[in-house]
C-alpha cells in the first residue's frame, strides 16, 4: 500500500484559518455505505440513539510555543512537546544552529534552562530558574501552537476556540479538533436524549502534523503519545455493547486511545475492553480490524497523513477518497477549524492485490 494512494488536491482557499461564529454551526458530510449526504453538525442528534455512548477526548492544549534566545543572542523558537515535570520538558527547537547538550538557553528571553540531552528530534530541557515553573512561563509568555497550515499566529479568540468546552487535562500541543464542534447546549441535548457521554485522555503531539515520509505505508512508524482510558469508561462501553448500543468516537484521537486499550487488553488475554494508561504508537491504516468503534465524528485531514489512513481504514479507502472529492466540490472547510464528517464503519474496499503488484 503506497502513501501516494492517500493523496488529493485541496484548493488553498478551503483551508479554514478561523472558526465558525458558533461551534456547532459547521457543516457535516455523512458517509454511509450507500450514500454521501450533506447536513449541519447538529443533525447528529438524529443519528445518536438513547443508550449509545459518545466518547470525547478531554485533553487541553498547552501554550506550548515559546520564543527565546541562546546566551550568544541567537533567536530560538521552542515547542514543548511533552512536559515531564514542573522544571523539565521535551521540546522541538528551531534556530539557525541547533543548541548543543550543556548549552544554556533563555526562555522568553528571561528564564534560563539547560539543554540536558537530546532524544532524536527532541531536546530535553531543564529549567534552572528556581522561582518559576514551565507552567508559569507558558501562562505568562506562551502561545497556542496553531497548526502551520493556518499561516497565522495565535490570537485572543483562539484561547477559547482552539480548546474544546470539555478540555480538562493539560498536555496537548494540538486540539482534538472533532471536539471543537460541540458546545454546552448540544452536549446537554444529547444527555437529555439518553446518550451516555464519557471522556478519555490522549495528549496530542506535534507528530500529528508530520507527513509520512516513506513510500510504503507499512514502513511508517508513529510518534508516541500518552493516553488514559479509565475503567469507568471501559465499563460503560462494555455495558453499551452488551445492550446493543453503539460506541461513537469523537475524533481520531479517541479511536487511537480506545483501540490501543483494546490491543493491550487482548495482549493480556482479556476478551473485553480493560483500562489502560501509558504510551501508544498505534498506527491504523486499511486492513486494520476495529475492536471498539461503531461510528466516528471527525474533521477533514491532510493529504497523505496517518489520520487520512485511519479514516480510510474505518470507512473504506475508495469510499473515503470519494467523500473527500465530494467535500471539495461542495466547498467544505478543511482541517482544524473546518467542517466535520460522520462516518459509519464499512468493510475494507481495497483490492486484495497489493498496489505495487505488476
Amino acid at each position: 500500500m503506497k502513501t501516494a494512494d492517500f493523496d488529493y488536491h485541496l484548493p488553498e482557499e478551503l483551508i479554514a484559518s478561523y472558526p465558525t461564529e458558533q461551534r456547532s454551526a459547521s457543516r457535516l458530510l455523512k458517509v454511509s455505505e450507500d450514500s454521501l449526504s450533506h447536513h449541519q453538525f447538529t443533525d447528529i442528534l438524529d443519528w445518536i440513539s438513547p443508550g449509545d455512548v459518545l466518547v470525547l477526548n478531554n485533553t487541553r492544549v498547552m501554550k506550548a510555543r515559546l520564543y527565546g534566545q541562546k546566551q550568544t543572542g541567537g533567536k530560538l523558537e521552542l515547542l514543548l512537546e511533552r512536559v515531564l515535570s514542573a522544571k523539565a520538558a521535551l521540546a522541538h527547537i528551531k534556530s539557525s544552529r541547533s543548541p548543543k547538550v550543556g548549552d544554556v538557553i533563555l526562555l522568553a528571553g528571561t528564564y534560563p534552562a539547560t539543554v540536558a540531552n537530546r532524544e532524536n528530534a527532541l531536546f530535553h530541557i531543564e529549567l534552572v530558574d528556581s522561582e518559576h515553573s514551565l507552567f508559569d512561563i507558558m501562562a505568562s509568555d506562551g502561545h497556542l501552537p496553531l497548526p502551520p497550515y493556518m499561516n497565522r499566529g495565535d490570537e485572543v479568540l483562539d484561547e477559547t476556540r482552539y480548546q474544546t468546552v470539555f478540555a480538562e487535562q493539560q498536555g496537548a500541543v494540538a486540539a482534538p479538533t472533532a471536539g471543537l464542534h460541540f458546545d454546552e447546549a448540544l452536549l446537554a441535548q444529547l444527555k437529555t436524549k439518553g446518550v451516555r457521554i464519557e471522556t478519555i485522555t490522549l495528549h496530542v503531539g506535534a507528530g500529528t502534523f508530520q507527513p509520512v515520509r516513506v513510500d510504503d505505508v507499512e514502513n511508517h512508524h508513529m510518534h508516541s503519545e500518552w493516553i488514559d482510558v479509565p475503567e469507568s469508561v471501559c465499563k460503560v462501553i462494555r455495558d453499551t455493547r452488551s445492550s446493543g448500543g453503539s460506541v461513537v468516537a469523537v475524533g481520531t484521537t479517541v479511536v487511537r486511545a480506545l483501540e490501543s486499550a483494546a490491543q493491550k487488553s487482548q495482549a493480556n488475554d482479556h476478551t473485553e475492553l480493560q483500562a489502560y494508561q501509558g504510551e501508544t504508537d498505534i498506527f491504523i491504516y486499511p486492513g486494520y480490524e476495529f475492536a471498539v468503534i461503531d461510528r466516528l465524528i471527525t474533521n477533514f485531514h491532510l493529504p497523505q497523513s496517518t489520520l487520512l489512513m485511519l479514516v480510510s481504514a474505518f470507512c473504506g479507502k475508495n469510499r473515503m477518497m470519494q467523500a473527500y472529492q465530494a467535500a471539495i466540490t461542495e466547498r467544505y472547510r478543511f482541517f482544524s477549524y473546518g467542517d466535520a464528517m460522520w462516518l459509519e464503519r464499512q468493510a475494507d474496499d481495497l483490492p486484495e492485490t497489493p498496489s505495487n503488484a505488476t
